[in-house]
């Protein structure tokens, strides 16, 4: 039972035990990457297709005659054309929940630089200034703490969640927003406008589908307060880039860290890359990537394809 991986460099830094994958099946070819022009030749013989973002469209899953399996490594199945494998039979399953305590950090250290201005002060002893420093502490920049601060959530799943919890730990007032566009809000949830405007922190954990592309932009950032700022680690598109940038160059709002764009990788030419202040932190969508997150995502992959030919449930999107 053939299995091929075709962009594995995506998810490893040489740093994976791969011993789950192998019992699971063989043998195995891993492609560090596969150009459109590779993959039906790379295909062709697999029962079993492994990809992270390379995309799957009709004509090549209807040209891989041996197709038994898709496997995701990833959550999101946006990359793969559910219909045509539909119409083969062909099952697609991806993984979930496996880089929770990854991204939950993640958040937080995006939150902490903002807040305590790490590279500032970072760079402050670097160049020096410390040394010749009058006092014992050099008070260059303010740093405000995350206690007492009331933090927005949209999008509450399992990381919506975990993310919840740890802020309760640091002492943070936790506001959970119900759908955009409701009048009502469920138990336990507050509407949606009402979030943006108490929180002093917002932190997006919603997918990317129809009803939150561009969900947040001119008209929500005039919602939030001056004083707030706005966590990304979901997806880049949920953002109006320009509204954010416009938020941003106006002082309409605080900040915000984000790990996501709407194109990735990005263009030079992204206005957002060339925001020159302290109050923008971009990181190149590694909330997910802590090596044990990408471990558990080779072994819930081993695990889906095991699952499958025992004929027992598994990740399966359709």
């Amino acid at each position: 039972m053939r299995a091929v991986f075709l962009d594995f460099a995506s998810v490893t830094r040489d740093d994976m035990d791969c011993t789950a994958l192998e019992q699971a099946v063989s043998p195995w070819q891993y492609h560090d990457e596969t150009d459109v022009d590779q993959v039906l030749e790379r295909i062709q013989d697999a029962e079993v297709v492994v990809c992270n973002k390379f995309s799957l469209n009709r004509e090549i899953i209807a040209a891989a005659s041996r197709l038994k399996l898709i496997c995701i490594a990833a959550t999101g199945y946006n990359n793969i054309d559910l219909k045509a494998a539909t119409e083969r039979g062909i099952p697609v399953c991806n993984v979930r929940g496996y880089a929770t305590p990854s991204v939950v950090q993640h958040v937080f250290m995006l939150m902490l630089n903002l807040t305590c201005h790490f590279e500032d002060y970072r760079q402050l002893v670097k160049n020096g200034r410390w040394q010749t420093s009058r006092h014992f502490c050099p008070l260059d920049f303010g740093i405000e703490e995350l206690a007492g601060k009331v933090l927005g959530i949209i999008g509450y799943g399992e990381l919506g969640r975990s993310v919840a919890d740890v802020a309760r730990a640091f002492g943070m007032r936790v506001c959970i927003a119900e759908h955009k566009g409701l009048s009502s809000a469920r138990t336990g949830r507050m509407l949606f406008d009402e979030v943006l405007r108490q929180s002093d922190f917002i932190s997006l954990h919603c997918p990317l589908l129809e009803d939150t592309r561009g969900m947040i932009g001119q008209r929500e950032f005039e919602l939030m307060r001056p004083t707030a700022y706005l966590i990304n680690t979901a997806r880049g598109a949920i953002v109006n880039e320009a509204d954010l940038l416009q938020a941003l160059s106006s002082g309409r709002i605080a900040g915000a860290g984000l790990d996501v764009l709407q194109k990735e990788p990005p263009d030079h030419e992204n206005l957002l890359l060339q925001y020159p202040h302290a109050n923008l932190i971009i990181t190149p969508h590694v909330a997910w990537a802590s090596r044990e997150s990408r471990q558990r995502l080779l072994d819930q992959i081993a695990g889906n394809i095991c699952n499958f030919y025992h004929g027992r449930p598994f990740n399966q999107v359709l």
